[in-house]
């Protein structure tokens, strides 16, 4: 690996929580069975339901619900690969999904920044995906990255050109939650050949992913749906997130919510393996609320609990898991509320253990960018990295020699074991950096300077200039033909 090009640092936890007991999976699982089988999905896509009636599912054409026996069900599940990789630009930086490594993302589909100079408040554009890519290419807590916000300047074709000036900013895996439309993945899957070089290779190390919502209650969404089969058909990984709303578009209790949510999710799964037996697909679920007394979103109440069991409950399927974390519903970076909604959040997906997670960076509800809030999300990331780490209880550790040589009542400063330790027992966080007068700083202040040096000096590997051109290419046409 290049001297200049750090490794990254996923949480790799020395312990394991299973938040819900096998009975309760079981439970779950069955319930979701029993909403498959008996009152089923709805898919809006005529080629969704003629591949489920060839199948032998219960199709009725006209209401375009399917329902889907268990039998047929745990049949396709069987061909869903536990792990899988995702590719990046550069093989150092391929995430090959494993038991006990979870790698962390951005935050996506923010529609507006905050002026890093100015603080001023303005639409989200092309150029911020692109510095925002390049942050994200620098920090090693940032496994892989999503366009944290989208690119209103580019019209209806943004997620293409989201796509093509992310690879011109980082050397990482990247996932877009955006892309829709078979038409628009078949752009993508171009674009991905572009830097793949082979459809072998492209199966092998697929550099992009899709996330692709299902619409609560029960139903797929039909853009969203054919963009996947088309990903599937190439190999690109892909994973259904639904987005249960508690008391509105789900029942107003956290297990209602997850069966249904988890119905939406294994129904789009078993197409994809019905069409393509191993194609990667992961498992994603993110429980909001309902304020039944404004009719306000709430993504983070006191009680978030919904957010890690769903990830036991991918596993229970034999499915990765893509875990939700960070999101803070407080308007600005920087505040008690920014801090205590996900500080958290790494430490118990840690325990959890999902294969990624969603994702740093974001305010307001993930529509608010403050370029310095991926750098307060990065500091909770790495104090959670390490508590998650077992101690050093060892001879060099005890310092039992140090111990016998200061004896009651001395002090340890001159101590050899001292100076040999002195720059690495004290972990400096955001917190406590210091200013000129060995005063400690606003850490909102050091964000803030941090993030402008990578924006000012961090420069990613390029793409080769026949690369470049093409992916230029590919999004013009699509430009003029979709857009």
């Amino acid at each position: 690996m290049a001297s200049d090009r750090p490794a990254l640092e996923p949480l790799r936890s020395a312990y394991r929580v299973q938040y819900l007991t096998d009975e309760q999976l079981d439970r779950l699982q069955e319930a979701t069975l029993d909403i498959l089988e008996n009152i089923g999905i709805k898919f809006p896509s005529e080629k969704a339901l003629k591949v489920f009636a060839e199948h032998g599912a219960n199709v009725d054409m006209k209401t375009q619900i399917v329902k889907l026996n268990r039998d047929l069900v745990f049949k396709a599940m069987k061909t869903v690969p536990r792990f899988f990789t995702m590719g990046a630009r550069v093989p150092e930086y391929d995430l090959n999904l494993e038991e006990g490594t979870t790698y962390f993302t951005t935050d996506g589909c923010g529609v507006e920044v905050a002026d890093l100079n100015t603080g001023e408040y303005r639409p989200s554009s092309k150029a911020d995906v692109g510095m925002m890519a390049r942050v994200a290419d620098y920090l090693p807590s940032i496994g892989f990255y999503w366009p944290m916000v989208s690119a209103q300047d580019c019209g209806v074709n943004s997620p293409l050109h989201e796509l093509e000036i992310g690879w011109n900013n980082t050397v990482k895996h990247f996932q877009s939650e955006t892309i829709m439309g078979g038409r628009e993945a078949q752009y993508a899957v171009e674009m991905a050949l572009v830097i793949t070089g082979s459809k072998e290779e492209l199966r092998k190390r697929p550099p992009l992913s899709s996330l692709i919502c299902t619409v609560s209650p029960m139903m797929q969404d039909k853009p969203g749906i054919e963009a996947a089969m088309t990903f599937a058909a190439a190999g690109i990984p892909v994973g259904f997130l639904a987005m249960p709303t508690l008391g509105t578009t789900a029942p107003s209790t956290q297990a209602g919510a997850l069966a249904m949510g988890d119905a939406e999710i294994i129904s789009a799964t078993v197409l994809m393996q019905l069409m393509f037996p191993g194609a990667p697909i992961y498992h994603s679920m993110m429980q909001a609320w309902a304020d039944m007394r404004t009719g306000g979103y709430v993504s983070y109440p006191r009680d978030a609990r919904g957010r890690y069991g769903v990830v036991d409950m991918a596993h229970h399927w034999g499915m990765p898991s893509l875990g939700a974390c960070y999101g803070t519903d407080s308007v600005k970076a920087g505040t008690w509320q920014g801090a205590a909604e996900p500080a958290l959040d790494p430490f118990l997906a840690g325990l959890a253990a999902p294969e990624i997670v969603t994702g740093m960076g974001l305010s307001r509800t993930y529509t608010r960018l403050f370029p310095e809030q991926i750098i307060l999300d990065d500091d909770l990331y790495q104090r959670a990295r390490a508590y998650l780490q077992r101690m050093d209880v060892d001879d060099e550790s005890l310092a039992m020699e140090s111990i016998r040589n200061v004896g009651p009542g001395g002090h340890f400063l001159g101590q050899k074991h001292t100076r040999a330790h002195m720059k690495t027992s004290l972990v400096r966080g955001l917190t406590h950096q210091l200013d000129e007068k060995s005063k400690y700083r606003d850490p909102v202040e050091v964000a803030r300077e941090r993030v402008r040096w990578i924006i000012e000096n961090h420069k990613p590997e390029p793409l080769e200039a026949n690369q470049q051109a093409e992916l230029s290419r590919i999004v013009a046409a699509a430009d003029k033909e979709l857009g």
